[in-house]
């Protein structure tokens, strides 16, 4: 039997491949900075393991305390009905495993910071922070909390940098899209834009506003937040904070 917690890192899959081999860079990164926490991801949905199967895995296995933590940037569906009720299901049929669900990663100064580098790596020059505008490029939610999440990401990083705009942008379900966003800043005369995509993996929604970018003209896209050593930073600070709130052991 074990009395250290484990972290489940939940991850919402995809049919895209790319997108479980984040997930997997991502948690081996986590797994680099904390080689004494058991680090697992599980899958709501395309992608194996399930949830449910490393749950019931870590169980049989004498694991008593996991913190799940949901690979999401806002509190959307997925964080509000997805991942509680298949956790709620799972643990009924678990008794002796107690589950201790994490915060969402965002909102956070290190997605920010995280961003910061993507842009970086695309060849955007901070120098230039003055003439360059910023397309904060999400997935997109019907859920008016998430949208003015991002909406608050985009001017806190605007308040807190020197870049002359960061206007928010969605793929799905919300305007404005990618596209739009990208017309609107040069028409109120950026020199320069750059599409900073807000999402952790790559697939079909990142495809998206991929598509957006380039049809509008950005000068810059950037590459999604993936394995970032600063999200890295921030699994392991959601996975402290749920320890806290439990009780548990978080460790270093």
């Amino acid at each position: 039997m074990s009395h250290r917690p484990a972290l489940l890192v939940v991850a919402h899959g995809s049919r895209d491949p790319r997108h479980a081999a984040t997930v997997a860079a991502l948690c081996r990164r986590v797994r680099a900075l904390r080689p004494d926490l058991r680090v697992e991801a599980g899958h709501l949905d395309f992608n194996a393991p399930s949830v449910p199967q490393v749950l019931r895995r870590l169980d049989a296995e004498g694991v008593r305390d996991v913190v799940a933590l949901p690979l999401l940037l806002t509190r959307a569906f997925h964080a509000k009905s997805d991942i509680p009720a298949v956790l709620r299901e799972t643990e009924a049929r678990l008794p002796r495993l107690r589950v201790t669900r994490a915060d969402v990663l965002g909102p956070h100064p290190l997605l920010t910071a995280a961003l910061e580098r993507r842009l970086r790596q695309a060849g955007v020059d901070p120098a230039d922070a003055g003439s360059t505008g910023i397309v904060l490029a999400a997935a997109g939610s019907s859920d008016p909390e998430a949208i003015a999440v991002i909406a608050e990401t985009a001017r806190e990083w605007r308040r807190t940098t020197g870049w002359c705009a960061v206007r928010p942008a969605f793929a799905s379900a919300s305007p404005p899209r990618t596209a739009d966003v990208v017309r609107a800043l040069r028409a109120d005369g950026v020199r320069r834009v750059a599409v900073a995509p807000y999402v952790v993996a790559p697939g079909f929604l990142p495809d998206r506003i991929a598509a957006g970018a380039a049809e509008a003209g950005a000068d810059v896209l950037a590459p999604v937040l993936g394995d970032a050593p600063e999200l890295a930073r921030l699994l392991l600070t959601r996975f402290r904070q749920a320890c806290l709130r439990s009780a548990m052991p978080a460790a270093a």
